[in-house]
């Protein structure tokens, strides 16, 4: 799959992300999320005319966090993705970034993952 489908890239990365959880590895399973969430602010960023950054998540994410008028909902499930986790590699809240990355498809896109 290539960069040009970000919808496509970011159900590959959910799956993938579920994979690692049912494995047990929590850690791997919110790297997937984050980069669904960076596929999905591409997805965004494309259908409004908005340059696309680069192929960091991250920076995806704190672009889309800069853009005026978003929704409280946007800022707030997009802001997830960028918080650190502790020295125990533990988010420091209590936040499902599997649920968050499909919250935000529905928000940005208005699609399901």
């Amino acid at each position: 799959m290539s960069e040009s489908d970000p919808i496509g890239l970011a159900r590959n990365e959910i799956i993938k992300a579920l994979q690692s959880r049912q494995s047990g590895n929590e850690g791997r399973a919110r790297v997937c999320a984050r980069r669904a969430a960076g596929y999905l602010v591409k997805g965004y960023l494309e259908k409004n005319g908005i340059k696309d950054p680069g192929s960091s998540a991250i920076i995806r994410l704190r672009l889309l966090l800069s853009q005026p008028g978003l929704s409280p909902d946007v800022k707030q499930t997009a802001g997830y993705f960028i918080i650190h986790v502790n020295p125990n590699h533990e988010l420091p809240i209590d936040v499902d970034l599997i649920d968050a990355a499909r919250r935000l498809a529905d928000l940005l896109l208005g699609i399901q993952l």
